[in-house]
């Protein structure tokens, strides 16, 4: 909570939208990242589909201005492991067309991804921003084609001090069987290629948490129109 005196108050339309700033923009943050396969297996259709819905995240969370000064994505795409996008408010992120090569280190981009959170989280703290828990999206069509299961024992860790939410989809030839030892949610299956679906059910979650206090119970929303049940 934000107090300021009558002649030091600041209004919510004064705040530069989506400033990434924290001085100019001491909204709570929600952080989001994305780790995306981008693996060769998914090229063509899926990469192209994956593509359209990264768009449509952002498009849907730029129709909520609340969301927009609040919500942070970064991306982390794996084949090989990079860093596509830094945490950014909304209007800030600009995802560049993604393209496919290479193989599948998933282990080392969800380690990344865990590395990314606890930093932001960080710098928060140093600047007196409060924060939402992060979520960590894992999407992949495919099985870790390197070391993974200290990648699993540190989203449990992590799960289990409520450091962050992680979540684990499965594009059709997913190996289930290994998401499920990586998750401690039960990972979903994707829907044909039904990415802008997936996004738009996010990107809906993603505006149910940040219009509320950090720390307040959440219902998620039903993920039926997207994941096969």
């Amino acid at each position: 909570m934000y107090l300021y005196t009558m002649d030091e108050y600041i209004s919510f339309e004064q705040i530069p939208f989506g400033s990434d700033n924290f001085a100019e923009n001491p909204e709570p943050r929600c952080p989001c990242v994305l780790l995306l396969d981008t693996s060769g297996s998914m090229g063509g259709m899926p990469i192209d589909q994956l593509n359209d819905g990264v768009l449509t995240f952002k498009q849907e969370l730029m129709q909520d201005p609340l969301a927009a000064k609040r919500v942070e994505v970064a991306i982390v795409t794996f084949g090989p492991v990079t860093v596509e996008a830094d945490f950014h408010t909304v209007p800030n992120f600009h995802p560049r067309t993604l393209e496919t090569t290479g193989d599948t280190p998933m282990g080392a981009a969800i380690n990344l991804g865990i590395e990314m959170v606890s930093r932001r989280k960080r710098e928060y703290k140093e600047h007196g921003i409060a924060y939402y828990k992060p979520w960590i999206i894992l999407i992949t069509d495919g099985a870790p084609t390197d070391e993974w299961a200290s990648a699993a024992l540190n989203v449990r860790e992590g799960e289990n001090a409520r450091k962050f939410a992680f979540f684990a989809i499965g594009v059709e030839g997913a190996n289930l069987d290994i998401l499920k030892q990586i998750s401690v949610r039960a990972p979903l299956k994707l829907k044909g290629l039904m990415f802008r679906e997936f996004f738009m059910w996010l990107s809906a979650s993603m505006k149910m948490v940040s219009g509320k206090t950090p720390g307040a119970a959440i219902n998620l929303i039903s993920p039926s129109g997207w994941s096969e049940l």
